[in-house]
């Protein structure tokens, strides 16, 4: 019942910007799981309002992440309408080795990112901040460039957010990264099609 009272106060303090920016999130991650190009004004709207949120909750990095989401929003929107003049829906994908390497790599850095900044902020949750803002960063970038793998990031990311939010209090924001988990395995799948469909038309 607590929960349920929080949820329902949470709710009701909203303002109409911070709606905007859920709804706004939500179209971003459908979009994209399409391939739609208007994903990205999705984002780069939403992001700027959570940009401030975060701030005012005491999560620099996710500040910081969200403000990198604004640049790389106007960069999804030039790079999609490349490609779709080059080689429409093409969906890319990277080696094994690729993607152990960018863990290998980010992994150890979100650590020392974590402990560098603990004297600076004082929120323990800093390494899980850290964690979730520095993979981001590269899957962002992944989603730019089309490659299918990024998906598998984002469960994983989100699953990490999800936690992050609900332990700093964000309850809403929590439930509906808890949300894009749903939507990461729908883009996933969506995408995959789309790759083994060039592949087929290749062979073709």
């Amino acid at each position: 019942m607590d929960l349920l009272h929080t949820l329902s106060e949470q709710w009701a303090a909203q303002s109409y910007w911070e709606l905007l920016a859920v709804v706004l999130a939500i179209g971003y991650v459908w979009l994209a799981a399409r391939q739609n190009i208007w994903c990205w004004p999705c984002a780069l709207v939403s992001t700027g309002i959570y940009s401030w949120l975060f701030w005012a909750h005491t999560l620099p990095l996710q500040t910081l992440l969200n403000v990198y989401y604004l640049g790389m929003a106007v960069y999804g929107w030039w790079h999609w309408r490349a490609m779709a003049d080059d080689e429409p829906g093409k969906v890319q994908t990277r080696s094994h080795a690729y993607h152990l390497l960018a863990v290998v790599v980010l992994l150890p850095l979100s650590l020392v990112i974590g402990w560098g900044l603990q004297g600076y902020f004082n929120n323990q949750h800093l390494y899980v901040d850290a964690l979730v803002t520095v993979f981001s960063l590269f899957t962002t970038y992944l989603v730019t460039q089309k490659v299918l793998e990024n998906w598998l990031y984002w469960l994983v990311i989100n699953s990490l957010a999800a936690w992050l939010y609900w332990q700093t209090g964000l309850y809403l924001t929590a439930l509906l990264f808890v949300g894009y988990l749903g939507f990461a395995l729908y883009g996933y799948l969506k995408w995959r099609s789309s790759y083994l469909a060039q592949d087929a038309h290749a062979v073709g």
